[in-house]
């Protein structure tokens, strides 16, 4: 085959025993953007690629993401080699460490610090501890660097693209990060001891292997060592005809540092049709022969034996493929590097993968004194020295899937339970995704508060710079409040504890002025006072006009000093001579000087408190709206206050349905989760009523925008539109159906991933969280 001919006749060199471990990588020149020079005339550049939800997905989505693969492996070039590889790294404890405890501050919060780290190192020895990365590595012959640039700019536009319908993002590798990739599969242990200055270390004349290289090799018969590591190369030798599209992630399952590539070289299409029919041509002389001999003996009804009809048959189908159904032929490899500490661990897991090959009717194969060579094709360099070569069509191919599972892998997140099916931490950030607004959704007993409460811990214990506010219904949060230093404040018509529903600071607002945006607030407040429609033009006049007097000296003094209050409002209304300010000042009465005035005194609680506590569950029927109101109002005092000094805010409403039953705080919060953002804040919703929720279409709007979304066990109705509004699969769908508590779904960005979070329950804070009755302290 010409392909195959100008393949080896470019790829061959000359043997060079290498004199030292820095000979044996086959890197001649890099460049600063990544691109490597990897022999004579051979550039490579490589690409990192994201995983998709494939194990996951419902059978139609599989085949989608199947299409979609097939159609990325016709888009390759028949000019050049594409490697792709999945590499397997165990998780760096010092790093882990350091991304995931807790840092310890020396308060009277350390003891929970402990506790949670404690938690977190037992997960972490608990889960699979391998991350998994997926790499796409193109090497092509030019004359030189600059001619293979201009090849690379014309491909990743392609590549990338082709990537994103998939729903993966593909990103281009620059030489730091190649270097690192190869440095941490050399020198397994050390990742932290990596440091690379290219400008630097050319001034100073040193090569760029010197930083990557292991300590020694030593290439065996059938292993190698690489400095204190142990490590084998295999191949796939025998094919099944029928391969199963889980086969590559069962193979890259095992808990070890490994590296499986797939070199896939392109055959241009009417050379793969003129090969394939000089094959069906060769096979129908066979048989035309066969029969012929058969009717020299006066066999006239002899039936052509199995193995004819079958070739026959198969060279059809090929030609069939190529020239009806869109397919393509690719020439392969399949090559595995594993590692492990001893060489008894690594023939046990070569064991393992071999027999993990049989049950799927494949047969992998040691390399035999070739130890160097599959190394060096297992690697993402763009080399490929082994000529085992497959030949296979774009569906046969597509069967070797690199996609799996979605990993939720943030730095310096918060931990929110295991993966199902990986069994690895899930770290998320929300500050990290399109806005931070979340949701916490399942039935009564399902870990909703829980869930919430992990959240809030986290936040306070790890985060100096964030303050969490808590609307709490239930009266569920006070013991957690207090154990960790916050304030819990009780609102209710008897109660001592009173907010000031007019306090304003200079930051209240988008920038303008402060008093026009409290004007609102008030005219919002009159409005559900006095009873919805009651306010017409003329009386929303006086509203503004007595807002400015009673907030001008307060103004004037730059907000500083006591803010006025409703019983102040009310008496400038009694001021006015319109007959309508008279009506007014008589319907707020009840709120302002009557038994219903808790909103109408100057603020007596510490709201500056970095954990904040609202306790409405004393409020009254009568005074719940207003009560909703005028919290909400306080918590974007807050938030305006916190974005000036540089501070998050995470704000947590439990019961969320109960605000969406008002008109009026309804708005406020809709508008509060379009807004929050910009302030540096996150708002999370709680709600078990998620059908009542998702009648209200402010609530479904609200829902649909938020890019973090924690479901646990559904009712039925709730997950039929759940999996409506966000697009769930039906095999999605089983990890939110009748499952334990703290189970579910996470809706991470685009992402989502199954998990499960289990608690340890003989801890201090399990006690603090838990709802159950018997459980508390």
């Amino acid at each position: 085959m010409k392909t195959l001919k100008t393949l080896f006749k470019q790829d061959k060199e000359a043997f060079i025993v290498p004199k030292g471990v820095q000979d044996v990588i086959p890197i001649t020149r890099i460049w600063q953007d990544g691109i490597f020079q990897v022999g004579k005339n051979k550039y490579s550049k490589c690409y990192r690629f994201t995983d998709i939800n494939y194990a996951v997905a419902s059978r139609s989505d599989k085949e989608g993401m199947f299409l979609e693969y097939s159609e990325l492996l016709n888009s390759f070039d028949t000019g050049a080699t594409t490697k792709i590889t999945i590499l397997n790294r165990r998780l760096n404890k010092v790093d882990f460490e350091k991304n995931i405890l807790l840092p310890l501050v020396e308060d009277k919060l350390d003891e929970y610090r402990k506790e949670y780290n404690r938690m977190l190192l037992d997960k972490a020895t608990g889960a699979n501890g391998i991350t998994q990365e997926k790499f796409l590595t193109i090497s092509v012959n030019k004359k030189s660097v600059e001619e293979a640039r201009n090849y690379f700019t014309r491909i990743s536009a392609d590549l990338i693209n082709h990537f994103s319908q998939l729903g993966s993002k593909c990103i281009e590798l620059e030489a730091q990060d190649r270097l690192r990739l190869i440095h941490d599969f050399y020198r397994q242990g050390e990742e932290n001891s990596f440091t690379f200055d290219m400008i630097q270390n050319m001034r100073k004349g040193h090569s760029f292997k010197d930083f990557i290289c292991p300590d020694n090799f030593e290439f065996e018969k059938d292993y190698f060592k690489m400095g204190n590591k142990y490590g084998r190369v295999i191949f796939l030798k025998e094919y099944a005809s029928y391969i199963k599209d889980n086969m590559v992630a069962e193979l890259t399952d095992l808990n070890r540092n490994m590296m499986m590539s797939i070199d896939v070289i392109p055959v241009p299409m009417d050379e793969a049709v003129r090969e394939v029919e000089n094959r069906r041509l060769g096979v129908e002389t066979n048989i035309t022969n066969w029969q012929r001999r058969q009717n020299s003996n006066n066999n006239f009804s002899a039936v052509i034996p199995y193995d004819m009809e079958q070739q026959r048959i198969e060279s059809k189908e090929f030609l069939d493929d190529l020239t009806t159904r869109d397919q393509r032929m690719f020439i392969c490899v399949l090559t595995m590097v594993h590692t492990a500490d001893s060489k008894e661990q690594l023939d046990n897991d070569t064991e393992s993968l071999l027999t993990t090959a049989r049950k799927h009717l494949c047969q992998f194969s040691i390399l035999k004194y070739q130890q160097m060579d599959g190394l060096n094709t297992a690697m993402p360099f763009g080399v490929r020295k082994i000529d085992t070569l497959r030949t296979l069509t774009t569906e046969s191919l597509a069967v070797f899937m690199p996609f799996r599972v979605q990993e939720i892998n943030h730095e310096n997140g918060i931990y929110y339970g295991q993966n199902v099916i990986s069994k690895n931490m899930i770290i998320a950030d929300r500050r990290q995704l399109l806005n931070g607004n979340s949701f916490i959704l399942g039935v009564s007993g399902s870990g909703k508060s829980f869930t919430g409460k992990n959240e809030i811990v986290s936040v306070i214990l790890r985060d100096p710079n964030a303050d969490v506010i808590i609307i709490d219904p239930e009266r569920e949060y006070s013991q957690l409040i207090n154990a960790l230093g916050g304030e819990v404040i009780h609102i209710s018509a008897t109660s001592n504890n009173h907010i000031n529903a007019m306090d304003l600071n200079s930051e209240y607002g988008d920038g303008a002025n402060p008093v026009i945006l409290k004007s609102e607030f008030i005219l919002s407040l009159c409005e559900q006072l006095i009873g919805g429609s009651n306010l017409g033009p003329k009386q929303k006049s006086i509203i503004d006009r007595c807002t400015a007097s009673v907030y001008r000296h307060f103004q004037q003094g730059n907000y500083q000093g006591t803010p006025p209050t409703l019983q102040d409002f009310r008496e400038e209304l009694l001021k006015q001579n319109e007959p309508e300010a008279k009506e007014i000042a008589l319907a707020i009465e009840l709120f302002t000087d009557g038994s219903l005035n808790t909103f109408a005194k100057n603020t007596n609680v510490d709201t500056n408190n970095r954990l904040l506590c609202y306790d409405i569950l004393d409020l009254g029927k009568q005074l719940l709206p207003i009560g909703m109101l005028v919290v909400l109002d306080s918590i974007l005092n807050r938030i305006t206050m916190n974005r000036s000094k540089g501070r998050n805010t995470f704000i947590f409403i439990d019961e969320i349905y109960l605000l969406f039953q008002h008109e009026y705080s309804a708005n406020f919060l809709f508008t509060l989760w379009k807004r929050v953002r910009k302030y540096g804040a996150y708002c999370t919703g709680i709600t078990q009523n998620v059908d009542d929720l998702l009648q209200s279409h402010t609530a479904r709007t609200m829902l649909a925008n938020s890019e973090f979304i924690v479901m646990l066990n559904q009712a039925s109705t709730d997950r039929l539109e759940l999996a409506k509004l966000l697009n769930i699969s039906d095999l999605q769908m089983g990890y939110i159906t009748n499952v334990g508590a703290g189970q579910g779904l996470l809706k991470v960005g685009s992402s989502l991933v199954p998990f499960i979070n289990k608690f340890p329950t003989n801890t201090k804070l399990y006690k603090l969280m838990t709802t159950k009755p018997g459980e508390g302290n």
